[in-house]
């Protein structure tokens, strides 16, 4: 399995790109089934929140709702055309697959929580380790 590390903006960039391509997708081949969108959402979710950098883990869970809401994009209803139709139905999609959003949301937010944390105590066990012991004075 590939262990990319990426930057914030990377991260940001990687999402955005694969659920928009999945929202095409989608759109083609399930005409633009929400369901499959939302399933298929998650997986990029999880993947965003591993393949982040360490410095950047805060990042995984701010990018992905937005990668959600621009993979909607082709995905989304057109609401009777024109651009105030888009928001419209981009709108519409974002409130009724709130569900997916949440929950692909959440997952990024504790998969960035848990290496987060194993990241700091990791350190700690280094900062203890390279520090000398202390000698106990009897009491």
């Amino acid at each position: 399995m590939p262990n990319p590390r990426l930057t914030g903006l990377g991260g940001g960039l990687f999402c955005g790109a694969v659920m928009f391509a999945l929202g095409c997708v989608d759109q083609l081949l399930f005409g633009a089934s929400m369901v499959v969108y939302g399933v298929l959402f998650l997986p990029v979710c999880a993947l965003t929140a591993v393949w982040v950098r360490r410095g950047d883990l805060v990042i995984a869970p701010v990018v992905v709702p937005i990668a959600f809401a621009f993979g909607l994009l082709p995905v989304a209803g057109d609401g009777g055309g024109g651009i105030g139709g888009r928001l419209m139905g981009l709108f519409t999609a974002l409130a009724v697959q709130a569900g997916w959003l949440y929950g692909g949301t959440l997952i990024a937010g504790l998969i960035s929580t848990v290496r987060k944390a194993r990241l700091m105590t990791r350190q700690a066990a280094q900062r203890g380790a390279a520090q000398p012991q202390a000698r106990r004075r009897p009491v």
